[in-house]
Protein backbone atom coordinates (compact mmCIF):
# COMPACT_ATOMS: atom_id res chain seq x y z
CA UNK A 1 0.00 0.00 0.00
CA UNK A 2 1.25 3.47 -0.88
CA UNK A 3 1.47 6.35 1.60
CA UNK A 4 1.21 10.03 0.61
CA UNK A 5 1.41 13.30 2.53
CA UNK A 6 -1.50 15.69 2.01
CA UNK A 7 -0.92 19.39 1.36
CA UNK A 8 -3.86 20.57 3.52
CA UNK A 9 -6.42 19.45 6.11
CA UNK A 10 -8.82 18.38 3.33
CA UNK A 11 -6.29 15.64 2.46
CA UNK A 12 -5.59 17.23 -0.91
CA UNK A 13 -2.77 15.52 -2.78
CA UNK A 14 -0.22 17.28 -4.95
CA UNK A 15 -0.36 16.95 -8.72
CA UNK A 16 2.88 14.97 -8.56
CA UNK A 17 1.32 12.45 -6.18
CA UNK A 18 -1.80 12.14 -8.32
CA UNK A 19 0.40 11.49 -11.35
CA UNK A 20 2.24 8.83 -9.35
CA UNK A 21 -1.02 7.10 -8.39
CA UNK A 22 -2.46 7.12 -11.93
CA UNK A 23 0.55 6.72 -14.21
CA UNK A 24 3.28 5.10 -12.11
CA UNK A 25 1.43 2.82 -9.69
CA UNK A 26 -1.48 2.41 -12.16
CA UNK A 27 -3.95 2.09 -9.33
CA UNK A 28 -7.57 1.20 -9.93
CA UNK A 29 -10.93 2.06 -8.43
CA UNK A 30 -11.33 0.58 -4.94
CA UNK A 31 -7.61 0.38 -4.37
CA UNK A 32 -6.56 1.67 -0.96
CA UNK A 33 -3.98 4.32 -0.11
CA UNK A 34 -2.81 5.93 3.11
CA UNK A 35 -2.84 9.72 3.38
CA UNK A 36 -1.06 11.56 6.17
CA UNK A 37 -1.78 15.06 7.41
CA UNK A 38 -0.48 16.65 10.60
CA UNK A 39 1.06 13.28 11.55
CA UNK A 40 -2.35 11.56 11.45
CA UNK A 41 -2.86 8.63 9.08
CA UNK A 42 -6.05 7.97 7.12
CA UNK A 43 -6.91 4.86 5.13
CA UNK A 44 -8.64 5.99 1.95
CA UNK A 45 -10.48 4.23 -0.85
CA UNK A 46 -10.10 5.39 -4.45
CA UNK A 47 -13.65 5.97 -5.68
CA UNK A 48 -12.94 7.17 -9.20
CA UNK A 49 -10.01 7.96 -11.46
CA UNK A 50 -10.02 10.61 -14.17
CA UNK A 51 -7.27 11.58 -16.57
CA UNK A 52 -5.51 13.95 -14.18
CA UNK A 53 -7.42 13.62 -10.94
CA UNK A 54 -8.81 11.08 -8.50
CA UNK A 55 -11.67 11.03 -6.04
CA UNK A 56 -11.32 9.14 -2.79
CA UNK A 57 -13.12 8.71 0.51
CA UNK A 58 -11.78 8.17 4.01
CA UNK A 59 -12.40 4.64 5.26
CA UNK A 60 -10.94 5.09 8.72
CA UNK A 61 -8.32 6.87 10.75
CA UNK A 62 -5.38 4.59 11.54
CA UNK A 63 -3.85 4.81 15.00
CA UNK A 64 -0.20 4.29 14.14
CA UNK A 65 2.93 6.30 14.85
CA UNK A 66 6.27 5.27 13.39
CA UNK A 67 8.22 8.25 14.76
CA UNK A 68 11.06 8.11 17.28
CA UNK A 69 10.23 9.40 20.74
CA UNK A 70 12.96 12.05 20.50
CA UNK A 71 13.54 14.66 17.80
CA UNK A 72 16.95 14.30 16.18
CA UNK A 73 18.45 17.11 14.11
CA UNK A 74 21.45 16.23 11.96
CA UNK A 75 23.71 19.10 10.88
CA UNK A 76 25.64 18.07 7.80
CA UNK A 77 28.36 19.96 5.95
CA UNK A 78 27.90 21.32 2.47
CA UNK A 79 29.23 18.46 0.32
CA UNK A 80 28.52 17.19 -3.16
CA UNK A 81 24.93 16.86 -4.36
CA UNK A 82 25.15 13.07 -4.56
CA UNK A 83 26.31 12.78 -0.95
CA UNK A 84 23.65 15.17 0.39
CA UNK A 85 20.94 13.26 -1.50
CA UNK A 86 22.14 9.99 0.07
CA UNK A 87 22.28 11.42 3.60
CA UNK A 88 18.80 12.97 3.36
CA UNK A 89 17.21 9.81 2.00
CA UNK A 90 18.77 7.31 4.40
CA UNK A 91 18.53 9.41 7.55
CA UNK A 92 14.89 10.21 6.78
CA UNK A 93 14.19 6.48 6.55
CA UNK A 94 15.87 6.06 9.95
CA UNK A 95 13.77 8.73 11.69
CA UNK A 96 15.67 12.04 11.52
CA UNK A 97 13.42 15.00 12.42
CA UNK A 98 15.32 17.86 10.80
CA UNK A 99 18.40 18.55 8.70
CA UNK A 100 20.60 21.62 8.85
CA UNK A 101 23.10 22.04 6.03
CA UNK A 102 26.00 24.26 6.99
CA UNK A 103 29.13 25.63 5.35
CA UNK A 104 32.38 24.64 7.04
CA UNK A 105 35.88 25.99 6.53
CA UNK A 106 36.78 22.64 4.97
CA UNK A 107 33.65 22.30 2.78
CA UNK A 108 34.78 21.61 -0.76
CA UNK A 109 31.47 22.87 -2.13
CA UNK A 110 30.78 26.55 -1.55
CA UNK A 111 27.51 28.44 -1.26
CA UNK A 112 26.17 29.94 -4.48
CA UNK A 113 22.81 30.63 -6.08
CA UNK A 114 22.68 27.16 -7.63
CA UNK A 115 23.10 25.53 -4.21
CA UNK A 116 20.45 27.69 -2.57
CA UNK A 117 17.94 26.75 -5.29
CA UNK A 118 18.26 23.08 -4.37
CA UNK A 119 16.27 23.45 -1.14
CA UNK A 120 12.95 22.43 -2.75
CA UNK A 121 14.55 19.34 -4.25
CA UNK A 122 16.11 18.35 -0.93
CA UNK A 123 12.76 18.64 0.83
CA UNK A 124 11.17 16.53 -1.91
CA UNK A 125 13.77 13.81 -1.30
CA UNK A 126 12.78 13.81 2.38
CA UNK A 127 9.07 13.64 1.52
CA UNK A 128 9.51 10.66 -0.80
CA UNK A 129 11.76 8.85 1.69
CA UNK A 130 9.23 9.49 4.48
CA UNK A 131 6.45 8.03 2.31
CA UNK A 132 8.55 5.01 1.38
CA UNK A 133 9.38 4.26 5.02
CA UNK A 134 5.79 4.88 6.23
CA UNK A 135 6.65 7.76 8.53
CA UNK A 136 4.11 10.14 10.05
CA UNK A 137 6.31 13.20 9.60
CA UNK A 138 8.40 14.69 6.79
CA UNK A 139 11.74 16.07 8.01
CA UNK A 140 12.49 19.67 7.08
CA UNK A 141 15.75 20.72 5.43
CA UNK A 142 16.94 24.06 6.77
CA UNK A 143 18.77 26.28 4.28
CA UNK A 144 22.53 26.79 4.22
CA UNK A 145 23.82 28.04 7.57
CA UNK A 146 27.20 28.85 9.08
CA UNK A 147 28.84 27.31 12.14
CA UNK A 148 27.85 30.16 14.45
CA UNK A 149 24.14 29.69 13.67
CA UNK A 150 24.32 26.15 15.09
CA UNK A 151 24.56 27.65 18.57
CA UNK A 152 21.46 29.82 18.20
CA UNK A 153 18.82 27.09 18.51
CA UNK A 154 18.32 25.39 21.86
CA UNK A 155 18.47 21.61 22.19
CA UNK A 156 18.45 19.31 25.21
CA UNK A 157 21.65 17.65 24.01
CA UNK A 158 24.18 19.00 21.51
CA UNK A 159 26.82 16.65 20.12
CA UNK A 160 29.77 17.00 17.75
CA UNK A 161 31.19 14.01 15.96
CA UNK A 162 34.87 14.27 16.94
CA UNK A 163 37.95 12.34 15.84
CA UNK A 164 39.95 13.49 18.86
CA UNK A 165 41.00 10.92 21.46
CA UNK A 166 39.45 10.53 24.92
CA UNK A 167 35.97 11.62 23.83
CA UNK A 168 32.81 10.04 25.18
CA UNK A 169 31.11 7.54 22.91
CA UNK A 170 27.74 8.26 21.35
CA UNK A 171 26.36 5.25 23.26
CA UNK A 172 27.52 6.68 26.60
CA UNK A 173 25.98 10.06 25.87
CA UNK A 174 22.65 8.57 24.85
CA UNK A 175 22.47 6.25 27.87
CA UNK A 176 23.25 9.09 30.28
CA UNK A 177 20.82 11.57 28.68
CA UNK A 178 17.49 9.85 29.21
CA UNK A 179 15.46 13.07 29.55
CA UNK A 180 16.41 14.52 26.19
CA UNK A 181 13.52 15.21 23.82
CA UNK A 182 15.39 17.29 21.26
CA UNK A 183 19.00 16.67 20.23
CA UNK A 184 21.36 17.87 17.52
CA UNK A 185 24.41 16.08 16.16
CA UNK A 186 26.94 17.95 14.03
CA UNK A 187 28.80 15.92 11.44
CA UNK A 188 32.07 17.33 10.14
CA UNK A 189 33.24 17.46 6.51
CA UNK A 190 36.10 15.41 5.07
CA UNK A 191 39.05 16.14 7.32
CA UNK A 192 36.71 17.06 10.16
CA UNK A 193 35.81 20.44 11.60
CA UNK A 194 38.69 22.85 11.97
CA UNK A 195 40.01 23.27 15.52
CA UNK A 196 38.56 26.78 15.57
CA UNK A 197 35.09 25.51 14.58
CA UNK A 198 35.12 22.64 17.05
CA UNK A 199 36.31 24.88 19.89
CA UNK A 200 33.54 27.38 19.11
CA UNK A 201 30.86 24.69 19.39
CA UNK A 202 32.41 23.17 22.52
CA UNK A 203 32.37 26.61 24.13
CA UNK A 204 28.68 26.97 23.25
CA UNK A 205 27.26 23.90 24.93
CA UNK A 206 28.25 21.08 22.55
CA UNK A 207 29.84 17.82 23.69
CA UNK A 208 32.43 16.01 21.61
CA UNK A 209 31.61 12.36 20.91
CA UNK A 210 33.44 9.50 19.29
CA UNK A 211 31.68 7.29 16.75
CA UNK A 212 34.25 4.52 17.28
CA UNK A 213 37.82 3.85 16.25
CA UNK A 214 37.20 3.92 12.50
CA UNK A 215 37.10 7.26 10.69
CA UNK A 216 33.79 7.42 8.83
CA UNK A 217 33.11 9.31 5.62
CA UNK A 218 30.91 12.39 6.05
CA UNK A 219 28.07 10.60 4.23
CA UNK A 220 28.47 7.44 6.34
CA UNK A 221 28.59 9.11 9.76
CA UNK A 222 25.00 10.49 9.76
CA UNK A 223 23.60 7.10 8.75
CA UNK A 224 25.62 5.43 11.51
CA UNK A 225 24.37 7.98 14.05
CA UNK A 226 20.70 7.56 13.14
CA UNK A 227 21.05 3.76 13.09
CA UNK A 228 22.65 3.78 16.55
CA UNK A 229 19.96 6.08 17.98
CA UNK A 230 17.14 4.05 16.44
CA UNK A 231 18.64 0.87 17.86
CA UNK A 232 19.15 2.41 21.30
CA UNK A 233 15.53 3.58 21.40
CA UNK A 234 14.27 0.21 20.25
CA UNK A 235 12.12 1.51 17.37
Amino acid sequence: MQRYFAVDKNLTLSNKDIHHIINVMRMKVNDKIQIVYNEEVFLCNIDSILKKSINFSVVEKIDINNELNIKVTIAIPLVTEKKIDYILQKCTELGCHEFIIYESERSKVKVNEKINNKLDRWNLICKEAAEQSFRNYVPKVVGIRNIKSLSEKMFDLMIIGSTKKNKKTLKNLMQNSTNCDNIIIVIGPEGGLSEKEEDFLLNNGYIGASFGGAILRCETAPVFVMSAIKYELGR
